[in-house]
């Protein structure tokens, strides 16, 4: 396919923060081009974004529904090749559903859905439909994230005991929501998020990261959830004990109301032989520590790295790289599926280094597990 892949974006109107995120980080590279949108439930918001993306207008459509039949309509060297789902919780499914059953490859913001009921039947359309889904857990598309899971892989660090990953923010520690703020007002809005507030929206990214990293699956969790703003209606806090399938023990919490923290989402992983340690607010740093040794801080652009970490960084040593670089990381794995489809519709979507409808489906049954568990008298809930 010697051509640029065409994205619809379905959500990203006027207001949207994630919506520009995924736009940047889906033409970063050159491999793709905005072709279409569905930007907003209203029409003339639609349009407004529409007109901001530089689209003509026959491409800018009044609903996602809308835009995938018409889409399909298209001549094939015309109409889009995947959409980008970026709209709140509630709405990942029904386009994402449409999309498939459409023949449409589908990237869609987390969680993927808004429940766990949903979740499933989006892995069996996947399956049915055979075709390809990520969900844009986004720390798993940093270079020296990469490099903990191949030295993990490795054995550089021995059989992982111990993870303790953290995701601490403090933009939700007064009540924006009561003011309209958009961000705030459909992510504390069960109907809107789902389940969860906080463990929906930032813990499902820590959750992720952990296994990504480890490479193990968590199998049951020992969870307290808080609401520490007066009149919210879902979680703001999460703590939490971890089990993972190899006897690893695990601590996560992640909590939107740590006043004056902003993003830095960290992990510490720990083996028989010693342990690593990154984090967001120093992204191109990875401290290594082993028994008898030194501390080594290894760090983005070296040729002492790992080839998928090399792979995935696109800039010398010394000039940072960051968040919608990782972004455009799970876009660039996604887009070289995309194009083996076009070759053999037969290929594996786990062979590639992007988080898929299993990562999704695990994702919700994290969330839920959480809840029930912070429901629950008992010390351990395992994972659904």
């Amino acid at each position: 396919m010697a051509r640029k892949l065409r994205m619809g974006l379905i959500g990203g109107g006027p207001g949207s923060f994630i919506g520009r995120i995924h736009h940047i980080a889906a033409e970063l590279d050159g491999e793709a081009e905005l072709v279409c949108g569905a930007f907003s439930s209203s029409p003339a918001r639609s349009r407004e974004a529409g007109d901001a993306y530089h689209l003509p207008s026959s491409r800018v459509y009044d609903s996602y529904a809308q835009m995938i039949a018409a889409e399909k309509a298209l001549p094939a060297d015309t109409r889009m090749d995947f959409a980008a789902i970026v709209t709140p919780n509630h709405v990942h499914y029904e386009p994402a559903r449409l999309c498939l059953e459409n023949g449409f490859h589908v990237v869609v913001d987390k969680p993927m859905c808004f429940s766990l009921d949903e979740a499933r039947q989006l892995k069996d359309l996947v399956a049915r439909t055979q075709r390809l889904l990520a969900v844009t857990y986004t720390y798993s598309g940093y270079p020296l994230v990469k490099q903990v899971r191949a030295l993990i892989a490795s054995g550089r660090i021995g059989t992982v005991r111990k993870i303790y990953v953290e995701y601490p923010q403090g933009w939700l520690s007064t009540d924006l929501e009561r003011g309209g703020q958009k961000q705030a007002s459909w992510r504390t809005d069960p109907a809107r998020s789902g389940a969860g507030g906080a463990i929906g929206d930032i813990g499902t990214h820590a959750a992720h990261l952990a296994e990504y990293v480890s490479g193990l699956r968590i199998t049951a969790i020992d969870a307290e959830l808080s609401t520490f703003v007066p009149g919210r209606r879902l979680d703001d806090d999460s703590a939490m004990l971890l089990r993972f399938e190899n006897g690893a023990s695990g601590v996560l919490f992640a909590t939107q109301v740590a006043a004056g923290e902003e993003n830095n989402i960290r992990i510490r992983v720990y083996g028989e032989k010693g342990g690593l340690e990154w984090q967001q607010a120093d992204a191109n740093s990875l401290i290594l520590r082993l028994l008898d040794a030194p501390m080594q801080v290894l760090r983005t652009g070296w040729s002492y790295l790992d080839p998928i970490t090399a792979a995935n960084s696109r800039t010398p040593p010394g000039h940072p790289e960051g968040y919608l670089e990782a972004f455009a990381n799970i876009y660039a794995a996604f887009y070289k599926a995309v194009r083996d489809y076009e070759r053999d519709p037969a290929i594996d979507y786990r062979n590639y280094d992007f988080p898929n409808v299993d990562d999704g489906l695990h994702g919700m049954a994290f969330v839920e597990t959480v809840v029930r568990s912070a429901q629950s008298d008992k010390k351990w809930t395992t994972l659904a």
